[in-house]
């Protein structure tokens, strides 16, 4: 396991090294100015069209509300407890900074993600809409460059099981012996058993629960967070103060703090933002794709409402938490730190908040990613695959319950840049057709007087 560890520590320091730091942020940036800034001008005009989205009988098998809360289901997990909590443990509170970056330029990306999938989208032999990298590179880049549709499929299979799978059975099971105690392997085989009754109902069911579950655990978190953040309020400047310092001078050690530099503040603020938001790694389009919507860039603007929820609403609310409580530099890390924090603030209710939550975002994560997963699987083999692969993924579940922490994070990191690279190139070589799309409806839109409603 040691030979593991540093063998996935250094593979990380490779894939999550400048480059690929340039490649993120840089493709967001470049689509954010492509599109004049348009996601965070008609931020408004996207909340709109998810409004309006939840009863839709256009074409497609979901509502475009139940595709975002599918979506969001996948992304709002332990990326916002536990990974908030590992960035900041690690790198420093500068690291939410460049989390920050990492979201508001990760709305571009979600946006354009969106509407390839759904541009570009196809129907399977059982009558579901399918969609994501591997068919918009399939279908908009042509033949030459199906290879890197079928890397893209391959690299987003295997980083469900980690990301998607694992990585939320171990820090369910770890908060959950943590506080009252209960074995791994038990928490393991019960969140085995509920996503499998979910699992086998197809998308349409994992839908319907997530736009159920998603909605209410987001609020009862966000509710708590800022709960704490009312009751500290004083505090508050003083930790946005630090997470802008940090981000940009090193973090000397103090405490439990080894300290940390500049790099690996931004390199974990983007790990753990992508890790948390998923913009750029091509999953939530593959959600999107099943959308019921006649129109592209109407479901993109609904989409890019995920990154900003997940990261600049819950994901700031945990780390002003964290800091706040002071614990930040106790040398502690991960779902552990989160719940001390809260638990600080709110004696006995935070515990609960931050335990329930991560078991609610994790058993949903669980779900959305076997979506991601199964039309992975399905573009490389066919529908013949979707049970075996349910069947693995369910039996993944204990497994990733009782593996190490630290390493299961590892893998998450390195599946999840391997995936991001083809993705992110379909998206710069696509990208003018997306800026065409985007001036042209919203010259529509505006024309129709339809942009101030």
């Amino acid at each position: 396991m040691e030979l593991l560890n540093q063998f996935f520590s250094q593979l990380n320091g490779i894939v999550w090294g400048p480059m690929m730091l340039v490649l993120i942020l840089g493709t967001g940036l470049y689509l954010t100015i492509g599109m004049g800034f348009m996601p965070i001008r008609r931020l408004g005009y996207g909340f709109r069209m998810l409004w309006r989205g939840r009863r839709s009988t256009e074409e497609g098998d979901i509502t475009p509300f139940n595709a975002l809360m599918t979506s969001l289901s996948a992304t709002i997990g332990t990326g916002n407890i536990a990974g908030v909590a590992t960035a900041i443990a690690i790198g420093g509170p500068g690291a939410i900074f460049w989390m920050w970056c990492t979201a508001l330029v990760g709305m571009a990306t979600k946006y354009t993600e969106a509407v390839l999938a759904v541009k570009y989208r196809e129907v399977d032999e059982r009558g579901n809409h399918v969609g994501g990298p591997m068919y918009y590179i399939k279908n908009g880049l042509g033949k030459h460059w199906r290879w890197l549709g079928t890397a893209f499929a391959i690299f987003g299979a295997l980083a469900g099981f980690g990301i998607g799978n694992m990585v939320q059975a171990n820090s369910v099971a770890q908060v959950m012996e943590a506080n009252i105690g209960l074995p791994s392997w038990i928490s393991g085989a019960v969140m085995a058993v509920l996503v499998f009754a979910v699992l086998i109902g197809g998308i349409q069911r994992i839908a319907k629960v997530a736009g159920k579950l998603v909605p209410l655990m987001a609020l009862i978190y966000v509710l708590g967070g800022l709960l704490v953040i009312l009751l500290n309020l004083p505090a508050v400047p003083g930790a946005l103060w630090a997470i802008v310092q940090y981000a940009f001078t090193p973090a000397a050690a103090t405490g439990g703090f080894t300290g940390a530099a500049v790099m690996l503040a931004i390199q974990m603020g983007v790990a753990r933002g992508i890790f948390s938001n998923e913009a750029g790694l091509g999953s939530a389009p593959i959600a999107h794709a099943a959308a019921r919507t006649n129109n592209p860039v109407r479901q993109g603007t609904i989409a890019m409402l995920g990154t900003f929820i997940d990261t600049i609403i819950i994901c700031t609310i945990t780390a002003l938490v964290i800091m706040i409580s002071g614990l930040w530099d106790s040398g502690q890390s991960g779902a552990a730190l989160s719940s001390a924090a809260f638990s600080s603030a709110l004696p006995g209710l935070g515990s609960f908040i931050v335990t329930f939550g991560l078991m609610i975002f994790a058993f949903t994560t669980m779900l959305g990613w076997s979506v991601y997963g199964e039309r992975c699987v399905e573009y490389l083999f066919g529908v013949r695959a979707v049970i075996p692969f349910r069947l693995l993924w369910v039996a993944a579940i204990p497994l990733g319950a009782m593996a190490q922490l630290s390493f299961a994070w590892l893998v998450a990191d390195t599946l999840n840049a391997l995936m991001a690279i083809p993705n992110l190139i379909a998206l710069l070589l696509l990208s003018p057709i997306v800026f065409r799309m985007t001036r042209e409806y919203f010259a529509e839109q505006e024309a129709a007087g339809m942009l101030g409603r």
